[in-house]
């Protein structure tokens, strides 16, 4: 009898001892319980693997804040070094000075110059050009409008403008000229050579003077494009 008892208890320790290794082998069912009332074993397995997420996540954001602090200098360089550009090539400011651009521009009108465009390419008749007198640093600026360009041949007579001896048809009605100065004769422009007159036909200084005479290539700012001030004049040239 007591042996008989003995082995029904060694059969039960051996049955618990398999049964609690089943349990803790077993897989969990997330579907039905919560972590915490699985195994121990199970336990400290998804406890390492959470810190080992949180280890990965911390490092990650350890390595992404100095890719995220360089990208936004690399952002604010090329911007500053595009700002920088565009106003050097398209927002250089010049005042026009005195009336003999009327009506177009009005003294005292501030113009945004393209630096850009006579690097790439030349002026055009009807151009509104900024250049420098004598082609000196220390000149004061001027703005005129192009009448002639390099191979044309130009002349004022009767209060007209004859370019290639045609009739120079404008897109304004201009009132005659009654001062042909050095056009009076005819004038064969050369290579980077150019004729500039003031809108204000009758009141400006510009080719037909002497002391200015004809532009040339290495004169030329840029082109005039944009008023910028006064606000009632602002607006594309």
């Amino acid at each position: 009898m007591e042996a008989a008892a003995s082995d029904g208890a060694t059969a039960f320790i051996i049955f618990g001892e398999a049964f609690m290794r089943y349990v803790n082998d077993k897989p969990i069912d997330f579907t039905n319980e919560d972590w915490r009332s699985h195994t121990p074993r199970e336990r400290a397995r998804i406890e390492a693997l959470e810190r080992k997420e949180e280890e990965k996540r911390r490092r990650k954001k350890q390595k992404s804040l100095p890719r995220i602090l360089f990208g936004w200098i690399f952002l604010i360089v090329i911007a500053s070094l595009f700002g920088f550009v565009s106003v050097y090539t398209f927002g250089q400011q010049r005042i026009n000075i005195g009336q003999a651009m009327d009506p177009t521009l009005a003294g005292g009108d501030v113009c945004l110059v393209n630096i850009l465009a006579y690097q790439v390419g030349t002026p055009k008749t009807g151009d509104i050009v900024s250049y420098r007198p004598n082609g000196s640093s220390n000149a004061r600026p001027d703005i005129k409008r192009v009448i002639a360009v390099p191979g044309q041949k130009i002349q004022i007579k009767d209060g007209l403008i004859y370019i290639n001896d045609q009739v120079y048809l404008e897109e304004k009605d201009y009132p005659a000229i009654t001062r042909a100065g050095l056009a009076e004769n005819p004038i064969r422009l050369q290579e980077g050579e150019y004729f500039v007159l003031g809108d204000n036909r009758n009141n400006s200084e510009d080719s037909r003077n002497p002391e200015i005479g004809l532009v040339t290539s290495d004169m030329m700012e840029g082109k005039v494009w944009f008023v910028l001030s006064p606000a009632e004049h602002r607006g594309f040239m």
